[in-house]
């Protein structure tokens, strides 16, 4: 959205940090260039203070509409409020520093409160509790990354993986040995051991080998091992058996 604002970038702001002795004077907001902004993903960028002007006519838009939000008394009181916001952050660091993000949007809504606008206020409180609840769904999403996707050569074929079939082989494998043999040692320890592009042949292999590095532990994974010997008995491509593993 594009409005007539007189944006504060093009200002000096009293306590901004002075230019160093012999620069050009300050202009077109350089003396806002000792500033930046620490953004949520921890990046550091410029200080721009027409993003807080843009930020508040949001605000003004959402309670007043496009009609109201376009007149020249709210633009007035956008660029007023802006520079007061502005004004307040640098007062905090005379000297130039850096401000994150959230303690410039604590400053909009404190500069709403005190201006009297309470509804406006209201509706950037919101607004930010929304893109907060936003933030942290996406996070959720992206903590829980998918695991890498291994490949197996059957046949002269590169096919996934199946993890879940190569699981469920070896559950069978442990079934009725007692509950101190369990499949999941063998299913992380044959995981270790593959590579992407692994012979299918190789992925049994493995599985027999994680089987016997546990006999030790308990004998009774001997069984285990001998189970899953069974899984690659035969060198036909064609044979089920062999593509119990391969999507």
């Amino acid at each position: 959205m594009q409005t007539a604002l007189s944006t504060p970038t093009s200002q000096a702001f009293p306590g901004a940090a002075a230019p160093e002795a012999g620069a050009p004077a300050a202009a077109n907001g350089q003396s806002l260039s000792h500033y930046q902004i620490i953004r949520r993903n921890g990046a550091v960028v410029p200080f721009a203070p027409d993003k807080i002007a843009v930020a508040l006519m949001k605000a003004f838009l959402a309670v007043h509409g496009t009609q109201g939000a376009a007149s020249a008394s709210v633009r007035e009181t956008v660029d007023g409020l802006t520079q007061a916001v502005v004004r307040a952050l640098l007062r905090s660091r005379p000297g130039g520093g850096t401000f994150h993000i959230e303690d410039v949007q604590d400053q909009v809504e404190l500069g709403l409160m005190r201006g009297g606008h309470h509804e406006i206020a209201r509706a950037y409180v919101l607004y930010r509790e929304r893109r907060t609840q936003e933030r942290a769904a996406k996070q959720v999403e992206t903590q829980q990354p998918a695991e890498p996707q291994l490949h197996v050569t059957d046949g002269g074929q590169r096919i996934p993986l199946d993890v879940a079939q190569l699981k469920a082989l070896i559950e069978n494998a442990c079934a009725n040995l007692g509950a101190d043999v369990k499949p999941e040692p063998i299913v992380a320890e044959t995981l270790r051991n593959l590579y992407d592009g692994v012979p299918i042949d190789e992925v049994y292999k493995a599985a027999i080998l994680a089987a016997r590095t546990l006999i030790e532990k308990d004998p009774a994974y001997s069984r285990a091992r001998s189970n899953c010997s069974s899984f690659s008995s035969s060198s036909s491509a064609s044979t089920p058996r062999r593509t119990n593993c391969g999507k």
